[in-house]
C-alpha cells in the first residue's frame, strides 16, 4: 500500500494539517467508548458537526460502504476518512490509532480474567456484567433495527435472516450474500419498496458562534487525485496486503508449526475477517459459534464475559475476538506457558482481524468514491443491514439463554431483573454504555457480598 509523496492536494475550500489530524485520531482512540454506534456518533459529531472536515452526505456514503464490509465499521470509517484527508498514511494513522489503545488494555483485562477469574472479586464483577451485556445486545437490536428497517421489504429480509440462522442454521456469509442480492434486485423491480427515506442534514458548525466553518470535503467536491481508481493501484495495493499476510503466516508456521493452535487461529480469524458482515455483534455470533461449538476453545459464558470486558475498553467492539483468541490459547497452551500462549493468540487474532480491514478501504474506497450516486449499491447495503438485524436477534437469544438460564441452575431471577433495569437505563435514559457496564459490575459485587 504505497502512498504518493508530497503534500496532499487540496480537496475542498480548506485543508487539515496532518499533525492536527494525527492528534485527533490519537484522542479518538482513547475516548471511543460505546460500541460501534457510540463511536460513529462521536466521529459524526467531531468530523461533520464540529470540525466540518467532511459533509453529512460524504460521511454517510463512507459509512454505508463500511457497513457493507465485513469487520468493524467504525474502525473502517475512521480509516476511510483518514485516507480521504491524507492518503494512505492518513488511513493507516486513523485506523491504527483507533485500535492500538484497546489492544493493550484488553490484553491486560484478559490476563486478569484468565488468571484471577475464580476469585470472589472477579466472579462478582462478571455476574454483574453479564445481564448488562444481554441488555446491550437487545438495545442494539432496537437501535439498529430502527435505522435499518423503515420499509416492509426490509422487515421481511430481517425475519427471513433470523429464521435462516436460528432455525435452519444457514451460514451467516450465505445470508449476507442473499440479502445483498435481494436488496439490489428489489431496487430494480420495486425501488419505492427498497429505498430508505432520506436522512436529515446535520447542523452547521460555527467558528466562535459566528460564520459557519467551510467544509474540507463537501458534497460537490470532486474526488481528490489520490482517490481515482486504476488497475495498477489496485494490483499494487492488493499485493502489499497479501505479502504482509503471507509473511505473518510463514513466520507463525516456521515458529509454532502448521498444526499448532496459533496457526489454526491465524487461518480461522483471517476467514472470519472476510465473511463476518454487519459489525461486532454479527462477528461475535459467528466467532462464538465456531470457537465454542466447532473448536471447543472456550465456553459460551466466557464469550459473554469477553463482550462485557470489550464494552469497558475504548476502541472497536470487535476487539472481543482478541479476548477469544487469548482465552483459546490460554486454555490450550501446548509447550508454552498459558500467558505466553495467550499473548501470542491475542496478537495473532488482532493482526488477522485488522489487516483485511485496511485492505478493504485502500482497495475499495477509490471505486466507492466514483459510485456515490449508485442506487443499486445503496439498496444492496440496506438489504445487508436488514439481515444483520435478524442475526443480532439470534445473538440476543443465545446470550440471553446463557445468562438467564445458566447451566444446572435454572432461571436466574437476579440476572433477569438486572438485564431489564440495564435495558431501561440504556433505552430510556440514554446513559453511556461504559457507565451501565461498570454499574452492573458494582451491583454484581454487592449481590455477591450479600449472598456470601
Amino acid at each position: 500500500m504505497t502512498a504518493s509523496s508530497g503534500a496532499t492536494a487540496p480537496i475542498g475550500p480548506r485543508t487539515v494539517p496532518f499533525g492536527e489530524a494525527f492528534r485527533f485520531w490519537l484522542k479518538l482512540g482513547f475516548i471511543s467508548f460505546g460500541g460501534p454506534a457510540g463511536q460513529i456518533a462521536i466521529m459524526h459529531r467531531e468530523l461533520v458537526e464540529r470540525r466540518r472536515w467532511i459533509s453529512e452526505d460524504r460521511f454517510l456514503h463512507a459509512l454505508n460502504y463500511c457497513m457493507l464490509l465485513p469487520g468493524p465499521e467504525a474502525q473502517q470509517l475512521a480509516t476511510y476518512v483518514g485516507w480521504l484527508l491524507h492518503r494512505v498514511r492518513g488511513g493507516l494513522v486513523a485506523g491504527g490509532l483507533f485500535v492500538l489503545p484497546s489492544v493493550f488494555v484488553l490484553l491486560g483485562l484478559s490476563w486478569a480474567y484468565a488468571s484471577h477469574g475464580e476469585t470472589p472479586l472477579v466472579t462478582g464483577l462478571l455476574a454483574g456484567f453479564r445481564p448488562v451485556v444481554v441488555a446491550i445486545v437487545c438495545e442494539a437490536l432496537l437501535r439498529i433495527g430502527g435505522r435499518a428497517i423503515r420499509r416492509k421489504a426490509h422487515l421481511a429480509i430481517a425475519i427471513a435472516a433470523f429464521v435462516a440462522i436460528y432455525w435452519v442454521g444457514v451460514p451467516f456469509p450465505v445470508i449476507v450474500v442473499v440479502a445483498a442480492f435481494a436488496g439490489w434486485l428489489g431496487s430494480r423491480w420495486a425501488p419505492e419498496a427498497f429505498t430508505q427515506p432520506p436522512r436529515a442534514a446535520a447542523p452547521e458548525a460555527r467558528a466562535g458562534g459566528g460564520e459557519a466553518l467551510p467544509l474540507v470535503i463537501d458534497d460537490t467536491s470532486p474526488s481528490p487525485p489520490h482517490t481515482i481508481p486504476s488497475g495498477a493501484r489496485l494490483l499494487g495495493t492488493a499485493a502489499v496486503g497479501v505479502a504482509l499476510w503471507v509473511a505473518g503466516a510463514l513466520l507463525l508456521v516456521g515458529w509454532r508449526g502448521q498444526e499448532s493452535l496459533h496457526a489454526q487461529q491465524y487461518a480461522f480469524f483471517t476467514k472470519a475477517a472476510f465473511v463476518t458482515f454487519g459489525g461486532a455483534y454479527a462477528v461475535l455470533a459467528y466467532v462464538a459459534q465456531a470457537a465454542v461449538d466447532s473448536f471447543g476453545w472456550l465456553t459460551s459464558a466466557q464469550t459473554v464475559d469477553g463482550l462485557a470486558l470489550a464494552e469497558t475498553t475504548p476502541g472497536p467492539l470487535i476487539m472481543v475476538v482478541q479476548f477469544v483468541g487469548f482465552m483459546a490459547a490460554w486454555n490450550l497452551p501446548g509447550d508454552l506457558t498459558p500467558l505466553a500462549s495467550g499473548v501470542i493468540g491475542a496478537l495473532v487474532t488482532s493482526f488477522a482481524t485488522f489487516l483485511p480491514c485496511f485492505l478493504f478501504i485502500f482497495v475499495g474506497a477509490p471505486y466507492i468514491e466514483v459510485l456515490r450516486q449508485n442506487r443499486g449499491l445503496a439498496a444492496a447495503l440496506t438489504g445487508v443491514t436488514a439481515a444483520v438485524v435478524g442475526v443480532i436477534l439470534n445473538l440476543a437469544l443465545v446470550f440471553g439463554g446463557a445468562v438467564l438460564f445458566p447451566a444446572g441452575r435454572g432461571f436466574d431471577a437476579y440476572a433477569a431483573a438486572a438485564a431489564v433495569a440495564a435495558f431501561v437505563v440504556l433505552q430510556r435514559f440514554r446513559v453511556d454504555v461504559l457507565w451501565v457496564v461498570l454499574g452492573g459490575g458494582l451491583l454484581g459485587l454487592g449481590a455477591g457480598a450479600l449472598g456470601s
